[in-house]
């Protein structure tokens, strides 16, 4: 089994955030810290407990337990303190560290926790050694407490949406931050925070399921053909940005104006040119058909623009050049699920991502013309000019990534510095 030990091991299996001096306030990584913070100090446990149940929380599990576990196994790294007592430790999203090579964390609900904390713990430690830290007994009554608070709090559509941003621990604006930011569309779509390379994902458990699920990612040798695909830009179909090229120069040579006839002609007239040269027989139905879809797809890529224009994610008469941006932006998520399901180590996570940057900037000008591309891309792969989830979603997703102030898109410059 590959794990990250071989980008090198390190000793950070567990937060450790020094306490603010005194009369200083604590600035934690993100605000659902910030707010255990506060009511922490007030000494609130039961205001505690139920921020904790709107987000959940993380515990530690050895990576070999993790692996070998059945589906309804929980195994839970635990410790014993000098009085024989068991104690088990959770936290927070923000205060995960960097991810280790032989111990990963797995995300629980509030309410989960109360059935798959083993039955011989006797306190609950939250975030331990950070100045948000917290203990819990748990007893019976207070596992119906936690079961209580969280069916009244916790909404995991809630946790979609959002822009998260790291204040702390993310890395110096460069290759690497520019390439996390441009998978900020999924980050802000799965309300995960966009600029920490430290990825936990939904848990070890749930990043391994997320990539088998929706790619069919099941081992390392998996991984590393689908990022490849991806960087490659190999994942859409070739002809997407085929036709978007041929009126890029069409538009060129003819000093910005744009005839969708003279479009479709050129399309058909440069592939059947192609065919030629490569011996495929004119007549062969398929390729009709195929033929016929690319003119097709002229019409569609306009009707989609025009839509675009009037929703604000291109300008009166801004076109989309590439469609690059709906691989890459996944390619910069795949190499963080690959970390989190340990298919990856971190420094192949960060030149996958960096590699992301690159390509990205080669190919665009600006986050709007990458946006703008990743929607096209998404609605020619899923939407079928239904206008319908698969288009509103990244639309507002554009929309809110384009104006929050804590946007990537609004703190990260586009071009290289």
């Amino acid at each position: 089994m590959y794990t990250a030990a071989e980008d090198g091991t390190h000793d950070e299996f567990f937060p450790l955030v020094p306490a603010p001096p005194d009369g200083v306030r604590w600035s934690a990584p993100t605000d659902l810290e910030q707010h255990l913070y506060k009511v922490g100090r007030a000494d609130d446990s039961y205001a505690y407990l139920r921020t904790l149940a709107t987000e959940g929380v993380y515990y530690p599990v050895r990576l070999d337990q993790a692996v070998s576990a059945d589906e309804d196994e929980y195994p839970m790294l635990t410790t014993e303190t000098p009085d024989g007592r068991v104690v088990a430790q959770v936290y927070t999203a923000g205060l995960l560290p960097r991810p280790h090579p032989y111990l990963v964390y797995e995300y629980v609900t509030v309410g989960a926790l109360a059935h798959v904390l083993p039955a011989d713990v006797d306190i609950l430690a939250v975030n331990v050694a950070t100045p948000c830290e917290r203990y819990f007994p748990t007893t019976d009554d207070e596992r119906e407490v936690w079961l209580d608070v969280h069916h009244e709090l916790f909404d995991p559509d809630a946790l979609m949406d959002r822009v998260v941003t790291r204040r702390g621990g993310a890395p110096e604006p460069g290759p690497l931050l520019h390439g996390l930011a441009c998978g900020a569309h999924l980050c802000y779509r799965n309300g995960d925070a966009w600029n920490t390379p430290h990825w936990h994902g939904m848990g070890y458990r749930g990043e391994v399921a997320r990539i088998a699920d929706d790619w069919g990612v099941h081992g390392r040798e998996d991984w590393l053909a689908t990022q490849r695909r991806l960087l490659d830009r190999e994942v859409s179909p070739w002809y997407w940005d085929f036709v978007l090229e041929i009126r890029t120069a069409l538009v060129r040579a003819s000093g910005g104006r744009l005839d969708p006839g003279q479009w479709r002609e050129r399309v058909e007239a440069t592939v059947r040119d192609r065919a030629l040269q490569t011996g495929l027989p004119a007549d062969d139905p398929g390729f009709g058909d195929f033929v016929a879809g690319l003119r097709e797809l002229v019409g569609k890529v306009l009707r989609y623009e025009a839509r675009f224009r009037a929703d604000g994610l291109l300008p009166p008469d801004g076109l989309v050049h590439s469609v690059a941006a709906w691989d890459l932006g996944r390619a910069s998520k795949m190499a963080r699920w690959g970390l989190g399901a340990r298919y990856a180590g971190e420094a192949e996570m960060r030149a996958a991502v960096e590699q992301v940057s690159a390509a990205a900037r080669a190919a665009y000008g600006s986050w709007a013309e990458f946006s703008a591309g990743y929607v096209l891309g998404r609605c020619l792969h899923f939407d079928e000019e239904e206008f319908g989830p698969w288009y509103t979603t990244v639309r507002d997703a554009h929309l809110e990534l384009v104006d929050d102030p804590e946007s990537p898109w609004r703190t990260v410059p586009f071009a290289a510095g």
